[in-house]
């Protein structure tokens, strides 16, 4: 027997009987019932405005799938690159298939040289590297007018492909420009990772050789930041893109919502916590601050997941293989010991407060170099390929444009009244 809801309008004493579709219902369905009454739901907390295939988030129980495949069994086995195609095109690729797709990728990871030298080079020396790529990202749409042809579907792939393989070389060539240092050309003899750590450190030795750890680890990030379902980027990937602009105007869309510090910032957020605590002697009377609420538990808790981010745990893992090589952090030590506080309390564990993916990945980051202002950057590498997948996904829906409603709060009518009588 299906599920419904049955709704009545006390105004009228009509009713209506509404399905509950995959623990959804229809809100064309209400307003049948209620035609000009809206949903008020500012934070689209209760709203669903998407269907996908492509992440499976599971707050409660705390798992996440991309395309049905479950976080731990790609990380454990798969690449980012492999990873991208699946979201891409919905299935893991053969091994033929994935040849053709790394190679693509491979080889468009090269920027036109006026985008480097008349477009990043004229950004200010300390301008912030984010800054840098989205403003980028948005100015690829000029270099590749062809973009704008998005019915064509070949045309289309060809952006996805130049998009997933430039983002790094942007990202670094954002990084060395705000450092002051020369631009590195990619490296195709490197896979994706490895060419861009190559990019972002190699300095006067013919070929930057990165530790295989390092690497992976880089990789694995990756995996686990390339798509987490209708986060706020996502959305605003979807909204441009259902204007029907192309695919980088879309992306700097995506990354404009990740630049904002409550999206992208998290993991900056940790370090600072962190730094602020100090040493492990202080992490009770931080506690105990966090719960007179005097200060903020970053890193913990998340808008969607009510139990243990399955993404924390394969971080944590990749932390301690990451300090095997960097050498180990006392901040690690810091962190480890308020984790061990925080999930031995009851004031955390009873409102569901766990670490999230951005407890550790800051701490990745820093041990392998990385200043603060690039973590962000960091993040959107990966995402795009997320965002592209939720792109094509619109596009293949014939999505409408978006177009929320709105509860008016302003002045009733009123007549206009002269100036010099006001």
């Amino acid at each position: 027997m299906p599920e419904t809801i049955t709704i009545t309008d006390n105004r009228t004493g009509d009713s209506i009987e509404v399905p509950i579709d995959r623990g959804g219902v229809d809100a064309k369905e209400w307003g049948k019932l209620l035609p000009g009454v809206w949903f008020h739901d500012p934070a689209f907390g209760a709203t669903s405005a998407a269907a996908s295939g492509i992440t499976e988030l599971d707050g409660a129980n705390g798992v996440l799938r991309y395309r049905g495949y479950p976080i731990e069994q790609l990380a454990e086995q798969s690449s980012y690159l492999e990873v991208a195609y699946l979201l891409i095109h919905g299935e893991l690729p053969t091994a033929q298939e994935f040849e053709a797709w790394r190679y693509e990728i491979t080889h468009h990871t090269f920027i036109h040289e006026n985008v480097r030298k008349r477009f990043m080079e004229g950004f200010h020396h300390d301008a912030h590297p984010m800054g840098i790529l989205v403003s980028t990202v948005a100015a690829l749409s000029t270099f590749y007018p062809d973009a704008k042809d998005i019915e064509d579907r070949d045309l289309l792939m060809k952006q996805v492909v130049r998009l997933i393989a430039k983002m790094p070389t942007l990202a670094a060539g954002a990084y060395r420009h705000s450092a002051g240092m020369p631009f590195v050309y990619p490296d195709n003899s490197l896979d994706f990772a490895a060419n861009f750590l190559s990019m972002m450190w190699k300095t006067a030795e013919p070929r930057y050789e990165a530790n295989p750890v390092l690497a992976r680890a880089l990789d694995v990030l990756f995996i686990l930041h390339a798509d987490h379902e209708q986060n706020c980027s996502t959305t605003a990937m979807r909204t441009v893109g259902s204007a029907h602009a192309d695919p980088y105007i879309s992306t700097a869309a995506a990354a404009s919502a990740l630049y904002g510090p409550r999206h992208g910032g998290a993991n900056e957020a940790v370090i600072r916590m962190l730094t602020e605590i100090g040493s492990i002697d202080n992490v009770a009377a931080y506690v105990e601050k966090v719960k007179r609420g005097e200060a903020r538990l970053q890193g913990f808790g998340h808008r969607v997941y009510k139990n243990y981010d399955p993404r924390a745990k394969i971080i944590k893992r990749t932390a301690y293989e990451v300090f095997e090589v960097t050498g180990k952090s006392p901040m690690l030590d810091l962190a480890l010991a308020l984790e061990e506080v925080a999930l031995s309390d009851d004031y955390f564990t009873s409102r569901k407060l766990y670490p999230n993916v951005d407890f550790y990945s800051g701490l990745i980051y820093q041990a392998m170099g990385f200043p603060m202002n690039m973590f962000t950057v960091l993040f959107a590498i990966p995402r795009t390929a997320g965002w592209l997948s939720h792109y094509t996904e619109l596009l293949d829906q014939d999505s409408r444009i978006y177009r929320p409603r709105q509860i008016y709060t302003g002045e009733p009518a009123r007549d206009y009244v002269p100036i010099v009588t006001r």
